[in-house]
């Protein structure tokens, strides 16, 4: 494999299960990691390459500042899901990034959300996610697809967002990834497969993209086979 160019990449949701896995791997690799958090206590790790600095997810004012210089930002953000409210974390947060990112002159995004973010395209899945699964997370999936809408909608910043579906703790394995331009992944006869992978290879599959090209702007459901 060639050797991968090393980046700056500022890394959102650090501190959080998946997060972690790529702050980790993203040094693992050489680049230069600025992780962006609420309390840097949270954080354990700590690297030559590696700034903690705590910032406002939903101010872009905050977020300019670091995101200077680099040459991606990566986000790993996570809300809770809400039965009483909606859940608006990811596009309040999304917006902010996106006018910070114009400021500094960032233009390129990776981000995550989940399969089945769009309304309908759960309807294909097992009962128990269908029935069960889904109306509990539904206020967290309407607001990620709020958010992929938003960044379709930008047109001067090339973004990702990659969609894996329920996660596992997992370390990166050396798995084959089987990826899908929508919001799962489908065997032959058109029914989602896998149901779970690897927080590790998520942040794999994320970090992957820094030195290609493929699914820019796009969303693309992954999963390992």
């Amino acid at each position: 494999m060639a050797e991968s160019v090393r980046m700056k990449i500022a890394v959102l949701g650090a501190t959080g299960q998946t997060g972690q896995y790529l702050v980790n791997q993203a040094l693992q690799q050489g680049h230069i990691v600025t992780a962006i958090v609420r309390n840097p206590a949270k954080l354990t790790v700590h690297h030559d390459n590696l700034k903690v600095v705590e910032a406002d997810i939903f101010s872009a004012d905050s977020l300019k500042t670091h995101f200077k210089g680099q040459d991606v930002v990566m986000s790993c953000l996570g809300f809770p899901a809400s039965f009483f409210s909606g859940v608006s974390g990811y596009t309040l947060s999304m917006t902010s990034m996106i006018s910070a990112m114009r400021e500094a002159r960032v233009n390129k995004i990776i981000t995550m959300t989940s399969w089945y973010t769009e309304p309908n395209s759960g309807a294909q899945s097992s009962f128990l996610i269908r029935f069960l699964l889904l109306p509990m997370i539904r206020s967290v999936l309407t607001n990620m697809h709020e958010m992929e809408k938003l960044l379709h909608k930008t047109e001067d910043i090339s973004w990702t967002v990659v969609r894996p579906p329920g996660l596992k703790n997992l370390q990166a394995s050396a798995q084959e990834f089987l990826t899908h331009e929508g919001y799962f992944v489908p065997d032959g006869s058109g029914l989602p497969v896998g149901s779970a992978v690897g927080r590790g290879d998520v942040a794999r599959f994320m970090l992957s993209l820094l030195n290609s090209n493929a699914w820019v702007n796009k969303g693309v459901a992954i999963t390992t086979k």
